[in-house]
């Protein structure tokens, strides 16, 4: 059973830095397809941010050049550096991850099984 647990979140103002972390347990094998994404009331899932085995990390536009995700050596914990944030990227954030996700198969941000319970990013003003 694959497990997700997100911190990190909190509230800041506009141009400040967050950074979130999601320790997983149960993924098996050394290969990983994992993604951030954020939910605001009332809009649709955003998917934020995605890192693969050997691939490029992905990022929605909104978020290109100020979030970064990266994942540890041991492939145990998934962070998303935040930078210059603004109110719009206000949310509750969670980490996901394709838990049969094998080296040769497609990464997309539609392929997530396994999601945590989320932690709330606030921007102020």
């Amino acid at each position: 059973q694959v497990l997700l647990v997100e911190s990190g979140g909190g509230s800041v103002q506009a141009g400040g830095s967050l950074k979130l972390s999601c320790v997983a347990s149960g993924l098996s094998g050394g290969n990983y397809c994992m993604g951030w994404y954020r939910k605001v009331p009332g809009k649709e899932r955003e998917g934020v941010a995605l890192v693969e085995s050997y691939g490029t990390p992905d990022y929605a536009n909104s978020v290109k050049g100020r979030f970064t995700i990266s994942i540890d050596n041991a492939k145990t914990t998934l962070y998303l550096q935040m930078n210059n944030l603004k109110p719009e990227d206000t949310a509750m954030y969670y980490c996901a991850a394709d838990s049969y996700f094998k080296l040769g198969n497609f990464c997309g941000y539609y392929g997530m099984d396994s999601w945590g319970k989320g932690t709330q990013v606030t921007i102020s003003q």
